[in-house]
């Protein structure tokens, strides 16, 4: 069952799978920001080389270009509730970015979840639950005005009240995640990331699915299409996009935009 609704930027929906299938759920990547609020199933989230096993109403938050994937641990229904938004939607309460500095400022895959300990779940289900049930278009977008800032106002505060977030010991697939982001547009390649790290093709390769949910060359190439659709929209040419994201060549470039975003490059300027 998948109750959704979309309006501008804006992509809300309440999702029920009865038998779930962890082949059916890829890793992903958003130009918004995510809000998202697991209600049951046996699900544990990857967010960028970080395990969250979820419980019953767990809220999870993702910046724009944080990968993410529910992986399915058993066969239990599966339901969810999830948001995606720009930053700006708030912008005009809030033109410093208060509520939207757990995203933009949080490092990726850390201090992605909160709790029922952390944050009023019932209310959350509430908002969402509202969100999702309204009765025609107008309606719909009044409610998500009025009750996505109020979620949002939950989320910082929480995160204020939970202080700066700790800093944990990275294992090898957060440091090899950490080293691809830092290096996402240069000339890199599977064998040579392996070599960085001194351990064969394969075991990286093993590795970096285990923690993301995604081979290596997908994530670089999703990372790399997502980047170059922000700056397609911020007014530069495909071809200097292209060039900057790291794609050597424009055909190779122009086929793996079109096959992924369903449009030409040029259309997005």
């Amino acid at each position: 069952m998948l109750n959704e609704y979309s309006f501008g930027d804006i992509y809300i929906r309440h999702a029920i799978d009865n038998s779930p299938d962890d082949k059916d759920f890829t890793m992903h990547i958003h130009e918004q920001c995510e809000i998202y609020f697991f209600v049951s199933g046996n699900v544990e989230y990857l967010v960028e080389g970080s395990k969250y096993p979820l419980s019953e109403d767990t809220l999870m938050i993702m910046s724009p270009a944080e990968a993410h994937k529910p992986k399915i641990v058993g066969s239990d229904k599966y339901e969810r509730y999830a948001i995606n938004f720009p930053t700006s939607f708030v912008s005009f309460i809030d033109p410093e970015g208060r509520l939207t500095k757990v995203f933009t400022e949080r490092p990726l895959g850390h201090g992605n979840m909160l709790s029922c300990s952390d944050i009023d779940t019932e209310l959350v289900k509430k908002l969402f639950s509202e969100m999702c049930s309204a009765q025609d278009d107008y309606d719909n977008q009044l409610v998500i005005k009025t009750h996505l800032p109020m979620l949002l106002d939950m989320i910082s505060r929480a995160y204020s009240t939970k202080g700066k977030l700790a800093s944990k010991p990275q294992t090898v697939a957060e440091n090899i995640i950490v080293y691809v982001n830092k290096h996402l547009f240069e000339n890199i390649s599977v064998p040579l990331l392996a070599k960085h790290f001194f351990i064969s093709t394969s075991q990286f390769s093993r590795i970096f699915k285990q923690a993301t949910g995604a081979a290596p060359w997908d994530y670089i190439t999703k990372k790399r299409l997502t980047a170059a659709k922000d700056m397609l929209r911020s007014g530069h040419s495909a071809q200097s996009v292209s060039e900057s994201c790291g794609f050597r060549d424009y055909s190779v470039f122009y086929r793996a935009y079109t096959k992924h975003f369903g449009c030409a490059p040029k259309q997005n300027i």
